[in-house]
Formats: C-alpha cells, sequence, structure tokens
C-alpha cells in the first residue's frame, strides 16, 4: 500500500490527541506526554509522507468511499508534505517549550488544561487545510484552526488578551464569511468544489464571473495571509498572547493563508491575470510592514510587523507565476516558518529573564546569558538575509527570478525586496544593541530584574536563591532545537530548493495533481498566459 494512503492520519492523530489529553484534564504529566508523543508520531508519519511523494509524484486518497467531485479527497505532493513536515516541527518544538513553561511556573498540578487538547485541534486544522482538495474542507479546516485559536489566544482572561482576541475574531468571521460567500458562488457556477474538478470547469465560464470568484477567494485568504492593505489586524492581536501561542501563530496561521493562495492561484486560476494587483500588494506588503517595524519599542510588535512585512516576500514569488518565482516562495515560507517561531519562543525568553520585551526596559542580556543572545542572534541574522543563511539564499532566488521576468514592475520588487532586507536588519540590529549590549543601567526605564543582584536575578519569586533558574531547560532546550533547525535549513539548502522547484513545477504544470485525483484520462486545458510567465 502507498504511504500516501495514511495521509488523513496526518489530521486524525492530533484529534484522537486532543480527545486523550481531554479525559486526562485532571492528570497533567500524563497528559503532557500524550499530546507530545501524538504529536511526534505525526511528524514522523508526514515526514514518511514526503518521502513518498518525492519519488513518488502526487498522491490523493478518497474520503468514506465517495469518488471525486462529490467525495472529500486529500492530496498529498511535495508542496502539501512540505508544509506538514515544517509546520508539524515547530510546532512540536512549541508544545515541549510551552510544557516547560508550564512547569516552570509551578503549575505541574493545576495547569491551564485546555491547552493541550486546544493546541493539538489546532494542529489538526493546520494540516486538514494543507491536504485538503476541495474548497469546503480547506473551509473547514481554516475553521478548526481559528476556533482553536480563539481559545489559545485568550488563555488567562487579561483584558489586553480579551480585547485582541476580540479584533481576531471579528476579522477571522468576516474573511470565513467571505471564503463560504466565494464557495457558494464558485459552486453555483460550476456545480462543484473540489479543486481538480474546478481547475477544468472554470476554464468554461465567462472571463467577468472567473475574475469575480478570483477576487473573492484572494480577498479572503488576504486577509488570513495578512497582506497588506489587510493586515492591520495582526500586530495589535498576535503579541498580547502567551509566548509559545504567538510563536506558533506567527509561524503557522498567515502561512495557511499564503498556501490557500498559492494553491488556488497555481490550480484555479492559471495565468497571470491578476498578477500586477498581486505585484503591487506586495510590494506594499513589504515597505509598510517593514515601516512599522522599524517605530517599534517592544519586540513582539517589531517582530509581528516584520511577520507581515515577510508575507510580501511569499506574494512576490506567486506573483511572478514563474518556476523560479514559484519555488523561491515554497523554500521561503518553509524558511520562514522556522525562523520567525524561533525568533518568538526567544522573545519568551527575553521577557522571563529580562523582566519585558521593551527594549527601553533592557539590556546587559548579552553578560547575563550568552546563550540567549546567541539564541536571539542567529535567527536574527536569518531572517534579515545575513549571508549563508536560508533566508538570503530563498531572497537571492526571488531576485534572480524577479530580473529574469525583467518587467519594470518586477524591478520595482526587487529593489523593494533589498530595501526590505536591509531595514529588517536595521531593526534586529536596534533591538540587539539595546537589549543584549549596552548595560542594564544605559536603558531609558531600567527593569528592575536587570539591576538586581546576580543572586537575586536567577531566583524565582518565593523560592530558595540558586535554586529556580529563569530559563528551563525545557524551554531552552525546544528553542534551540529550533534554532538548529533553521540553521539546517541552510546546510540542506540544496535538497530543499530541489523540493520546492519541483513542487512549483508541479503547481504550474497542474496534470499531476489534476490526474491524481480524477484519474489518468482527465483532459488538463492548456494554461494560457500574455507573457512573463511560465
Amino acid at each position: 500500500m502507498n504511504i500516501a494512503s495514511f495521509a488523513p492520519l496526518a489530521v486524525v492523530l492530533p484529534i484522537l490527541g486532543a480527545a486523550l489529553t481531554f479525559l486526562l484534564i485532571r492528570h497533567s504529566r500524563a497528559q503532557r506526554a500524550v499530546s507530545i508523543a501524538l504529536l511526534s508520531l505525526t511528524l514522523l508519519l508526514e515526514c514518511f509522507l514526503l518521502a513518498s511523494v518525492w519519488d513518488g509524484g502526487t498522491a490523493a486518497v478518497t474520503i468514506g468511499g465517495w469518488l471525486p467531485p462529490w467525495g472529500i479527497v486529500m492530496v498529498v505532493d511535495q508542496f502539501s508534505s512540505l508544509m506538514l513536515v515544517v509546520s508539524s516541527a515547530v510546532s512540536l518544538a512549541v508544545l515541549v517549550y510551552a510544557t516547560g513553561q508550564g512547569m516552570a511556573d509551578g503549575d505541574q498540578d493545576a495547569p491551564v488544561s485546555i491547552f493541550h487538547p486546544t493546541y493539538l485541534i489546532l494542529v489538526a486544522g493546520v494540516s486538514n487545510a494543507f491536504l485538503s482538495g476541495d474548497l469546503f474542507n480547506l473551509y473547514v479546516g481554516f475553521e478548526i484552526l481559528l476556533t482553536a485559536s480563539y481559545v489559545l489566544m485568550t488563555l488567562g482572561g487579561t483584558g489586553p488578551r480579551i480585547r485582541a482576541g476580540v479584533t481576531y475574531v471579528v476579522v477571522s468571521v468576516v474573511s470565513s464569511v467571505l471564503f463560504l460567500i466565494s464557495i457558494a458562488m464558485v459552486y453555483g457556477a460550476t456545480g462543484t468544489v473540489n479543486m481538480a474538478d474546478l481547475a477544468i470547469k472554470l476554464g468554461e465560464l465567462d472571463q467577468g464571473t472567473k475574475t469575480l470568484l478570483h477576487v473573492m477567494l484572494l480577498v479572503a485568504f488576504g486577509i488570513k495571509a495578512a497582506v497588506f492593505p489587510l493586515s492591520f489586524w495582526l500586530p495589535d492581536s498576535y503579541p498580547t498572547a502567551p509566548a509559545p501561542v504567538t510563536a506558533v501563530f506567527a509561524g503557522l496561521l498567515t502561512k495557511v493563508g499564503v498556501y490557500a493562495m498559492v494553491r488556488t492561484e497555481t490550480l484555479l486560476f492559471p495565468g497571470d491575470t491578476l498578477n500586477t494587483p498581486l505585484m503591487v500588494a506586495a510590494l506594499l506588503t513589504m515597505v509598510v510592514g517593514i515601516l512599522g517595524a522599524l517605530a517599534q519599542d517592544d519586540i513582539k510588535r517589531l517582530l509581528s510587523f516584520t511577520l507581515v512585512s515577510h508575507i510580501g516576500y511569499m506574494v512576490f514569488g506567486l506573483a511572478m507565476s514563474s518556476t523560479a518565482g514559484l519555488g523561491a516562495a515554497v523554500f521561503y515560507v518553509a524558511h520562514h516558518i522556522t525562523i520567525q517561531t524561533s525568533l518568538f519562543l526567544v522573545t519568551g525568553l527575553i521577557e522571563r529573564r529580562g523582566g519585558s520585551s521593551s527594549v527601553d526596559r533592557l539590556g546587559g542580556l548579552a553578560k547575563l546569558s550568552p546563550l540567549l543572545a546567541l539564541l536571539f542572534f542567529v535567527p536574527a541574522m536569518n531572517l534579515a538575509g545575513i549571508p549563508p543563511f536560508s533566508g538570503f539564499l530563498g531572497k537571492v532566488g526571488l531576485m534572480q527570478a524577479g530580473i529574469e521576468l525583467g518587467t519594470p514592475l518586477a524591478y520595482a520588487l526587487v529593489i523593494g525586496g533589498v530595501l526590505t532586507s536591509l531595514l529588517t536588519l536595521l531593526a534586529v540590529a536596534r533591538v540587539w544593541n539595546r537589549a543584549f549590549w549596552r548595560s542594564p543601567a544605559d536603558a531609558e526605564h531600567p527593569d528592575p530584574v536587570l539591576l538586581a543582584p546576580p543572586l537575586a536575578r536567577v531566583a524565582g519569586p518565593g523560592a530558595k536563591r540558586n535554586t529556580v533558574t529563569l530559563l528551563p531547560r525545557t524551554m531552552v532546550g525546544s528553542t534551540l532545537g529550533l534554532v538548529v533547525l533553521g540553521v539546517a535549513l541552510t546546510v540542506f539548502a540544496g535538497p530543499l530548493f530541489t523540493v520546492s522547484d519541483q513542487a512549483a513545477e508541479d503547481m504550474l504544470d497542474r496534470t499531476s495533481y489534476i490526474h491524481a485525483v480524477l484519474g489518468e484520462d482527465t483532459v488538463v486545458p492548456m494554461v494560457l498566459t500574455s507573457g512573463g510567465g511560465k
């Protein structure tokens, strides 16, 4: 049996884990063990899925015995399997970090017990979205992960979290309603929501109807992916959540929106009909996002703005409609999931060690904790695109594709991408200089934690001196593992670019996807472009 037949387990295992951890709600140790074990098993399965499609090509799995286009179908190709592996690896690291934080805070006996089942439901929703072969099941995946995210964002019930949660819920509901209306209109126009079937039937519609459906789906996914000007909600929503929650949100949730954009643009609306608006949006997303980051004093808000900014690189790669551009975008998505999550986890450690995430209150962290300085420095330089890191390699791939395209707008995006990279370096360098390099006494409003005697700095409130560290090994270890994974993306950039280019080529060709779902005898319509494309 083909290993791809086990693809539904990528969704079933986290749901099973959520059920078990909910039953173990009064047994925190067992709850933690079950959640980590099942998520590790899910990651192992997804690694086998990636190896399977690397050699065997795209595979489709029908659910419940209903054949496509009527039944639910899950599709495994290079892109979806790569996203599954990267997202689950990141999710596992964040889960271990959150477990260590809970144990360090003394809640072994009375934890926020709903966290583990809700977190696993979030992972299940992300996996379902990556594997979905029809628009409605993609919508279900979004709703699963968004419902879980509402709970995770408001854990603790503080005022700022509730206010941020309200904004997040309202924006998410609006985008979901727009997506659902789009699905209804697509079904009304074509009689199907299966994406392989839509790849054929949408081409038979008149251009006006097709463009309307195209724009509605782009707007719905643009909100979820935080593409400018639909990104206003993100910087105010993410920073208020607990550090592990913010990290997994930053790493995964917007990338699911990017994934949906890539999948629908290449499969349902191939060609370059809306490439110009997408390029303009990509340029504005990069520039406006990084300018917002430069104005921030809080590290979490700064990283939230850089998150928005770097979404622009991915949209740029998509908008070029070329194998080189899309391949670089796929590589950059995998890179950014890992690096952005790492930086938010490090920020959680900074807040724990220094007492604040505001650079106005920080100083001397490099001397206080050299390991923490290293954990920040490596992913920060990677995010800024300093050679030889994967961020540099991904950006070079995008720039080369833009130069090959050779249009004035492509050149403008290349210049904008270089400028954004330099400003990202400036933003993270400011954090480094102020939080790590200068003396705590030089901070504008130094936190008392940094000015306390050394023995007091390493002891928790009410604890015996020198017995409770402010940086638990589990939290540091999981963060270190994710930083090492980011470095591994550089070391293994060659194979990763091979997978990314293969994924881009298959997505732009569409033949393997459509044949995997509908059968080898299905006639795949030609893709017409007006130039500069594939």
